[in-house]
């Protein structure tokens, strides 16, 4: 579970700035929202090939740069 400590005197919305950050790099909220609902292993395999022929594609398009 992630949490973040308010610092003295810091606003909280500063805070929930930090928390946001931090639960976007352990990829929590995506973890969570891929759980919510049983995904058959052929439907994630074929979103997993999905994505990967995008990462492929855009890393074809800009190999020239």
């Amino acid at each position: 579970m992630s949490e973040v400590k308010l610092r003295r005197g810091e606003p909280v919305e500063k805070a929930i700035r930090r928390l946001k950050k931090k639960l976007d790099r352990e990829q929590t909220l995506v973890q969570v929202r891929l759980h919510r609902r049983f995904e058959k292993p052929s439907a994630k395999k074929r979103r997993k090939q999905k994505a990967a022929r995008f990462a492929a594609m855009l890393k074809e398009r800009y190999a020239e740069y």
